[in-house]
This record gives structure tokens, C-alpha cells and sequence, in this order.
């Protein structure tokens, strides 16, 4: 089994995690298992009802939503896995259900190395369009915090770097609230000139599966194109190569 993408990019400081966070970010290609996740955003959604019909056009990307809502049931799944590239990565798979609608919100978290070290490169939505690196850090309670920065849009041929008037970045922290015994995560989306784009903020329990074995047509289907160590509904509609 190979090191986990979070343990390759912290390096010592993945040691001062809470214990609940190590064990949570320690999937790695080949364990055999992948994570469920299941709780309840406080909050979730963009807040700014003016900009809900702008993000509503962007919507079938399943890298942003248009809707707001509190007490929001959902749904995670993580899977380690190699990419088509064979870059070791991690999936995300939420599932919001919102009243009368349900959003899928995905994105796989690529280990790239490089002269300093191991970055992350977060590829985000159904086609992975749109990437951006994560920088981390350990806060002395022990929780991850995570900044993205220098976001790429991937247009056909084109690889758009946004400016920075442009660029949104995103804030995440994750930690074990031990009182409730319960994983917790808040994330925000900030862009300069708009203000909150995107929120969520909840608690959820967290739970390993063993993965189910590859039947025929699944393996059979492991191509140039296909993720290994995937399932294929996680799959997104398409891979991107370039950082």
C-alpha cells in the first residue's frame, strides 16, 4: 500500500493531527477500503440570492450549486485511488439533499511531486475543468486547514490561469469534535469583488467499507482512461493530464 497523498504532502506535521483526522485521511491506493461519511450541514449553499441565478448556469459542472439550506442531510465517499496518469489520488464524492433535490459535489485531490516537495492539485467538478492547488497546514489543536490558490480552468487546448481579480479561494478546516463525537468541517468560498460565493459547514460520522471486488465488465473496462481502484459511478466524465 502506498503512503497516503496528505501524510506525502504534510510530511511530519501529518503526525500532529488529531488521531480521528490521521485515521481519516490515511486511504491510500491500495487499502482495500474506501470511506462513508453521513451527517448534517448547519449550513450550506450560496447565501447571496443575487448570485444564485449566476451560479445556477454553472450548475451542471457539479462544482458549485445554486441552493441554500440549513439542516441539510449528506453524504460523502472517499476513494483512494491511481488516476489514469498514475498520480496517486483521492475522490470525494458528497451527495446534498437538499429538499426536492439532490446535488452531487465531486472533485480527486492529485499528490504531484515536484523539487520542494509534494502538492496537492485539486481537480474539481463532473469534466475536472477546473484545478487549483491546496496548501495546508496543522493548527496547534490539531486540526488541517487548507487554502486553495492559483486556479486553472481547462478549456479544450487552452489552460487559463485566472488572475487574481478573479480567482475565488477556498478556506476548509477539518477537525474531531470530541464532546460530540463527530468529524466537523467548514468551508468557504471567497472571491474579492463578490464576497461569499459558497459555504458549508456541518458534522458527520465516518465509517470504512471494505471495497466490493471488480466484477468482469468493470475490470475489462480498465483502460487508458479509467482510474484504477475506482469504481466507476465515482468516475468523473472525463480526466485532465495537465497541472
Amino acid at each position: 500500500m502506498s503512503t497516503p497523498i496528505y501524510e506525502l504532502a504534510l510530511g511530519a506535521k501529518f503526525q500532529q493531527l488529531q488521531a480521528e483526522l490521521q485515521d481519516y485521511f490515511s486511504l491510500a491506493p491500495g487499502s482495500g477500503s474506501y470511506g462513508i461519511g453521513e451527517g448534517m450541514f448547519d449550513v450550506v449553499g450560496c447565501r447571496q440570492g443575487w448570485l444564485r441565478p449566476l451560479v445556477a448556469t454553472v450548475a451542471g459542472e457539479q462544482a458549485f450549486f445554486p441552493e441554500y439550506g440549513e439542516q441539510v442531510p449528506f453524504r460523502i465517499e472517499n476513494h483512494a485511488h491511481l488516476d489514469p496518469f498514475g498520480r496517486s489520488s483521492l475522490t470525494a464524492r458528497r451527495e446534498i439533499f437538499f429538499p426536492g433535490r439532490t446535488r452531487l459535489f465531486h472533485d480527486t485531490t492529485v499528490a504531484e511531486a515536484g523539487k520542494n516537495g509534494t502538492r496537492l492539485v485539486d481537480y474539481l467538478g463532473r469534466y475536472r475543468r477546473l484545478a487549483t492547488d491546496l496548501d495546508l497546514d496543522v493548527t496547534p489543536e490539531g486540526r488541517l486547514r487548507g487554502i486553495s490558490s492559483a486556479t486553472r480552468l481547462f478549456l479544450g487546448s487552452l489552460r487559463l490561469s485566472l488572475p487574481a481579480s478573479l480567482d475565488a479561494k477556498a478556506y476548509a478546516e477539518q477537525w474531531w469534535d470530541a464532546a460530540e463525537g463527530k468529524h466537523r468541517i467548514q468551508v468557504k468560498v471567497l472571491q474579492r469583488h463578490v464576497g461569499l460565493v459558497l459555504v458549508y459547514a456541518g458534522s458527520f460520522d465516518y465509517r470504512l467499507a471494505p471495497l466490493l471486488p471488480a466484477n468482469e465488465s468493470a475490470a475489462s473496462a480498465q483502460t487508458a482512461t479509467a482510474a484504477v481502484g475506482l469504481p466507476r459511478y465515482a468516475e468523473p466524465e472525463r480526466w485532465e493530464p495537465r497541472v
